[in-house]
């Protein structure tokens, strides 16, 4: 039997969602993976990210649904659809890291294309243009018919065939394609919430 996933997050049932965001995102930094590479209890901070992961969408789709409480029959897993809306709005609130840090706690055998997609987003604000490039690719790969993913895509294959910007090494965006690269940054993301990402 599952524990009630407001004592998986250590809030009360009566907590506010920004309340239970934060305990949320508390929690998914402290048993991040990165902070157990080549640690013995690697697995068991995996397991433990995946029941805060699960205990997060069981609240908010119990809350959508009207309920304030109590246990769930299931979950839409880790890297669920809450999970990423909430990714989304961090990215275009400029919270990168943020962003970032709960996109690399999801386990490698959850990620979608969704992941993918958002995960080029944050590489592509970092100015990582060429892995941003590989991660929109995965994502098509996944979900062919997605017209947001491929537009991406086709957006950045466009600029990698007309040297629209520079590899993958640390430098980001040429100086010379500025205008180019915000106006396919826009492209690539203003699906996310009806807002553009902004660069600064």
């Amino acid at each position: 039997m599952k524990r009630d996933p407001y004592e998986v997050l250590g809030v009360s049932p009566n907590a506010t969602d920004d309340e239970v965001k934060t305990a949320y995102r508390n929690l998914a930094r402290k048993y991040h993976p990165d902070n157990y590479a080549n640690n013995p209890l690697s697995d068991l901070a995996e397991e433990k990210m995946q029941e805060i992961n699960d205990a997060y969408d069981a609240i908010v789709r119990m809350r959508k649904g009207g309920a304030r409480g109590g246990a769930t029959g299931g979950s839409a897993g880790y890297g669920g659809h809450s999970a990423h809306n909430d990714i989304r709005q961090m990215i275009n609130q400029n919270r990168i890291s943020d962003a970032e840090m709960l996109l690399d706690g999801i386990p490698s055998h959850a990620r979608d294309a969704e992941w993918f997609f958002l995960k080029g987003s944050v590489l592509y604000k970092k100015g990582w243009l060429e892995e941003a490039y590989t991660h929109f690719q995965t994502a098509c790969r996944m979900d062919p018919s997605n017209m947001e993913y491929r537009q991406a895509l086709g957006q950045m294959n466009h600029f990698r065939q007309t040297g629209g910007y520079r590899s993958a090494d640390g430098r980001g965006v040429d100086a010379c394609d500025v205008c180019t690269t915000l106006y396919c940054a826009d492209c690539c993301c203003e699906c996310m919430g009806g807002d553009c990402i902004r660069c600064c």
